[in-house]
């Protein structure tokens, strides 16, 4: 079931909302959670009911071995440890064997030229996100700081429908604290009225914004795959037009579960923090899906040593943690590739750090590196969108293939823009291409200068960590429970829900 969709809207999410808080009030807070387990899991199986099994049998195997990790806290720590690997190599393996078993079988067969084969398997919805889950709850259970022996809270956390599918990826210490708050149970006006509002920014970004991005990249990167020569302005507005999609798409899914969650007066923590804006790579892993880039880098870029044994190590250990996170988005050498490339890009942050100590104090500097930063960004998000190597090759020599006319009108630089792959060979800009050109500069200049969904409404801590949320942006622009915003998020709702003829998925659906 589709956030987006007329069957949640109009059915799952009014039921599941009455249910909950008419339990709450009237038979108790188990009877409560339960419900809402229930209905976690009928949205979990509304596209397979077989997939209940599967996530049945994590959740019982998951909290079984953090129920043991949990009580035997002051048992011999080399057992307690061997347990703790037994049972991350289970969930790996299960992710594995979902995820990688026939992309594993494929290269064999390639490399060896044999013939091995496997059916196909279908990629469980929501394996990665709920796996990561759970495998953060037992290290945290190893480590102490999280212990469960409630079987239905445990339940709950796992399966809480707004994180279920596409994240954030959750900690228990962060979740279940508020669901023992009793206040929770009870409707609350400010809760419904924030939540909506969130969720139909969100929703409004999902399907009038990163679909409307998909029909000029869709198109662009689908002619890439057949090996088409694109001209210069053809690639670049197919790649920027991916860029704003993927921005649009994941920002509205991040705010549709924030405005979900605390519609039951639950707050999750960031997981969307505008990353276009960022100056540095590392920057934009640091608002660029938070929640996994939190739990790599606390449980594969710390586990493996972080920087604490040196610089070379350290770049090792980076370059590791961004490949095996390339892979986790999906089973294919693009991704890799794309893991790859940020791994690099943060080897060379970091290293330019350590020898240019550069604060960026003036605006213009922060131009500067504003814009090479999302240059990097784009040209990863070219492998990262591309079905094969074929087609983000043939995006990228797009792209660098510059119109004839303007050959010999770079002076000296010509030769050295040669010398790095560029080529004079292109046709000149249609007229057609100036208003999507002028249409995609508008909407960076929104991503870079306008409040994001937690910034707008910052009064009201729609977030857990408000910290990370700036304050600096004028008075007028936070919302508030008056009638002029009210007008203004009825508008926002409408034309959301004006889009819905057309339900498409979210793109992280496919991780």
């Amino acid at each position: 079931m589709l956030f987006n969709s007329i069957e949640f809207l109009f059915f799952f999410l009014p039921v599941t909302l009455v249910g909950f808080f008419a339990l709450g009030a009237w038979a108790g807070h188990r009877f409560a959670i339960a419900w809402l387990v229930v209905a976690s899991l009928f949205f979990y199986a509304w596209w397979n009911p077989v997939y209940l099994v599967l996530i049945g049998f994590s959740m019982l195997m998951n909290y079984g071995f953090g129920f043991f990790l949990s009580r035997s806290l002051h048992q011999r720590t080399d057992k307690r440890r061997a347990l703790l690997i037994v049972s991350v190599a289970l969930n790996l393996g299960l992710l594995g064997y979902f995820k990688y078993a026939n992309f594993f079988v494929h290269n064999v067969n390639l490399a060896l030229g044999s013939a091995f084969h496997l059916e196909h398997i279908v990629l469980p919805l929501g394996i990665s996100f709920f796996t990561f889950t759970q495998i953060a709850y037992l290290v945290d259970a190893y480590r102490g700081e999280a212990r469960e022996y409630n079987f239905l809270h445990y339940a709950l956390f796992v399966t809480f429908f707004p994180h279920l599918i596409a994240g954030p990826i959750l900690h228990h210490k962060e979740m279940m604290p508020q669901f023992g708050n009793r206040q929770i149970f009870s409707p609350r006006a400010a809760n419904l009225a924030i939540g909506a509002t969130i969720f139909f920014i969100g929703l409004f970004k999902k399907v009038v914004l990163a679909d409307a991005f998909a029909l000029h990249a869709t198109p662009v990167f689908a002619r890439a795959e057949t090996g088409a020569a694109l001209g210069f302005f053809e690639a670049w507005e197919g790649a920027w037009s991916y860029t704003f999609q993927l921005y649009f798409d994941f920002s509205g899914y991040s705010d549709m579960a924030v405005g979900l969650a605390r519609m039951f007066g639950v707050r999750f923590p960031v997981n969307f923090n505008s990353p276009y804006r960022a100056t540095n790579i590392i920057d934009f892993w640091r608002r660029w899906h938070i929640t996994l880039s939190r739990f790599l880098r606390d449980y594969l870029y710390f586990a493996l040593g972080g920087n604490r044994k040196g610089k070379v190590r350290r770049y090792v250990n980076l370059m590791l943690t961004m490949i095996l996170g390339g892979a986790w988005h999906g089973a294919g050498w693009t991704f890799v590739a794309w893991g790859f490339l940020h791994g690099a890009y943060l080897v060379a942050n970091h290293a330019w750090r350590s020898v240019v100590p550069w604060r960026g104090d003036h605006w213009t500097g922060r131009l500067l590196a504003r814009s090479v930063t999302l240059l990097c960004v784009l040209v990863g998000w070219v492998f990262f969108r591309a079905e094969t190597f074929h087609g983000a090759l043939t995006m990228l020599r797009g792209m660098m293939n510059l119109p004839t006319a303007l050959g010999g009108r770079f002076g000296r630089l010509q030769p050295l823009l040669e010398s790095v792959g560029f080529q004079f060979s292109g046709g000149y800009v249609a007229s057609q291409h100036y208003l999507l050109s002028v249409w995609l500069v508008f909407w960076l200049a929104i991503v870079w200068y306008w409040p994001n969904t937690q910034e707008w409404m910052r009064r009201y801590r729609p977030i857990l960590e408000v910290a990370s949320i700036r304050r600096d942006w004028p008075a007028w622009m936070a919302w508030a429970p008056t009638w002029g915003w009210a007008i203004i998020t009825a508008g926002i709702a409408i034309l959301g829900l004006l889009g819905l003829s057309a339900v498409t998925e979210f793109l992280y659906f496919q991780f």
